[in-house]
C-alpha cells in the first residue's frame, strides 16, 4: 500500500501535465504579427485591397477578391484590437479580437453601414492611416477549437456591426475587371469562410512581453 501511496502524487503529476500539453497552441496556430493572404474557400480568392477608392457609398479605399495567388497587394497583418492586446508571437485564440491591417496601404479592413455598389450588401472598405483607424476596424475570429490553425477555414464577425465578411462572386467590371465584391452578411453561411494561405507566420515568443506588436 506504501507504494502505491507514493505512486499516486506521481500519476496526478502526469495526468496534470498531459491537461496543460493539450491547451499548448500546435505550431500551425495562426501568430499576432504575422503577415498572410486570406482565401475565400467557397470562390476561391484571396482578400485584397489597392489604393483604388468606391465610386459610391463611402468613397473610402475599396477591398476586393482577387484570383492570382502572387499578387503583394493581398498581404494582411494580424493586429490586436488596441495596442499591446495582441502581442507578436501570440497564437491568436477562437473568440478574439483583432484587425486586419493591409501591409501595403497601412490602411484596415472596415466596414459600415453603407450598401456595396454591386450586391446591395454591406460595404467592406480599408481605412484608416498607419494602422489607425476607429472601432470599426475590428473583427472576431470565430473557430471551432482553441486557436486559430492555419488548416482551419474560420469566420470573421465584425463587432460594429454584426456581420460577416463574405464574397459571393458579384464581379467589377472597369478599372478592377474580374476582382470579386467583398461585403459584410448578416447570415453566418458557406459564402463567409476564409483560410490562412500565404504569408510570413512569426513563431510563438518566449517572452512575448519582450516584443512590441508589429
Amino acid at each position: 500500500m506504501r507504494g502505491g501511496c507514493r505512486l499516486l502524487p506521481l500519476l496526478l503529476l502526469a495526468l496534470l501535465r498531459g491537461l496543460c500539453r493539450g491547451r499548448e497552441p500546435a505550431p500551425g496556430a495562426v501568430t499576432c504579427g504575422s503577415v498572410l493572404k486570406l482565401l475565400n474557400t467557397r470562390h476561391n480568392v484571396r482578400l485584397h485591397s489597392h489604393e483604388v477608392k468606391y465610386g459610391s457609398g463611402s468613397g473610402q479605399q475599396s477591398v476586393t477578391g482577387v484570383e492570382a495567388s502572387d499578387d503583394a497587394n493581398s498581404y494582411w497583418r494580424i493586429r490586436g484590437k488596441s495596442d499591446g492586446s495582441c502581442q507578436r508571437g501570440s497564437p491568436v485564440k477562437c473568440g478574439q479580437a483583432i484587425r486586419l491591417t493591409h501591409v501595403n496601404t497601412g490602411k484596415n479592413l472596415h466596414t459600415h453601414h453603407f450598401p456595396s455598389p454591386l450586391s446591395n450588401n454591406q460595404e467592406v472598405s480599408a481605412f484608416g492611416d498607419d494602422g489607425e483607424g476607429d472601432d470599426l476596424d475590428i473583427w472576431i475570429v470565430q473557430c471551432s477549437g482553441t486557436y486559430w490553425e492555419r488548416e482551419d477555414a474560420v469566420r470573421f464577425k465584425h463587432v460594429g456591426t454584426e456581420v460577416f465578411l463574405s464574397i459571393t462572386g458579384e464581379q467589377y467590371g472597369h478599372p478592377i475587371r474580374g476582382q470579386r465584391e467583398v461585403h459584410g452578411m448578416p447570415a453566418a453561411n458557406h459564402h463567409n469562410y476564409w483560410k490562412a494561405m500565404e504569408g510570413v507566420f512569426i513563431k510563438p515568443s518566449v517572452d512575448p512581453a519582450k516584443h512590441d506588436e508589429l
